[in-house]
């Protein structure tokens, strides 16, 4: 393969949340290299975009990538991420988080309007729901603050990328947790691989 035929060479910067996923669908962008941010990260929104901001000046100036793809949603950054893209000319996938572009943004907005009061797992968060959700909001220590925090949810949905009986379990058992109704949506990986690939286009 000549110079001229060579893939372009992506840097896709994702949270950590979705990495499984965007290597899963790594044949939508080639020549790509991964970096992630932590998914801890989303517990405090303030340092997203400062995180994103150390990867692109660590990678971009010196690793001789052709373009810069952020796999990341607005993710509670109340449009610093996009003011970030605007300000060094990258792009990301559309949506307010991972839930968009895993459900495609139609089918998102359509159970958003069917009801606002929704609470969303992904295959991620089913796995670790006590590290992501339980433990930062304290509800491990003190069970009785779930009402002030999902007093106002009335399901919760899960979005399962991959069929896996183990987290339809835990999925099941955190919206027993949060006393929610329990919803299972399988989204599979096309949508996301769809996104990815028009991004990539």
């Amino acid at each position: 393969m000549s110079t001229l035929d060579a893939p372009a060479r992506t840097l896709v910067i994702a949270c950590g949340a979705v990495a499984r996923e965007v290597r899963a669908v790594a044949d939508q962008i080639p020549a790509f290299e991964l970096r992630c941010i932590p998914a801890t990260l989303h517990n405090v929104p303030a340092k997203i975009v400062p995180a994103i901001e150390a990867i692109l000046d660590s990678e971009v100036s010196g690793g001789g990538y052709d373009r810069t793809l952020l796999a990341l949603g607005d993710c509670g950054t109340g449009g610093g991420i996009d003011r970030l893209c605007a300000r060094r000319g990258v792009t990301r996938l559309p949506g307010a988080h991972c839930y968009a572009f895993f459900a495609g943004l139609p089918e998102f907005d359509a159970m958003m309007e069917e009801e606002l009061g929704t609470f969303f797992l992904t295959d991620f968060l089913a796995r670790q729901f006590d590290t992501m959700v339980m433990q930062p909001l304290g509800l491990d220590r003190k069970p009785e603050l779930r009402d002030m925090y999902f007093g106002h949810y009335k399901r919760l949905v899960f979005l399962s990328q991959q069929p896996d009986a183990a987290l339809l379990a835990k999925a099941k058992a955190a919206a027993d947790t949060l006393g929610l109704a329990f919803e299972h949506r399988p989204t599979g990986l096309s949508p996301f691989a769809r996104e990815l690939a028009q991004l990539a286009a």
